[in-house]
């Protein structure tokens, strides 16, 4: 099971324990595109809990609407974090939409 700590605006909506801390990986994502829709791109970096680098991911997704390109980012730490068996994964992300998605039981809005 894949513990996912999603941050909005710098408040916390999971806490772990200080033990937890030491196998943590952090993941920044964000998404952008230029227009409504617009030519779009997502990117996220991966740090481990001592701020070490561990690797980066960006994708260029042709013509999309920000909200598309927002949860594309989001899904994609997902499943990165499950390929590779990450168990205490903190995903930061500025969309509030998003984050309210994926810690509450929401329908994804439609974006088109």
């Amino acid at each position: 099971m894949v513990l996912i700590l999603v941050l909005v605006k710098f408040f916390v909506l999971f806490l772990l324990d200080e033990s937890s801390f030491t196998k943590l990986v952090k993941i920044n994502t964000d998404g952008v595109a230029r227009g409504y829709p617009g030519l779009a791109t997502c990117g996220n970096i991966f740090r481990g809990s001592m701020r070490e680098f561990i690797g980066v991911f960006s994708a260029f997704l042709e013509v999309q609407t920000v909200m598309v390109v927002e949860f594309y980012g989001v899904i994609h730490v997902m499943e990165e974090a499950q390929k590779t068996r990450l168990t205490n994964v903190w995903v930061e992300c500025d969309s509030p939409l998003v984050c309210a998605t994926f810690t509450t039981r929401t329908n994804v809005p439609y974006a088109s």
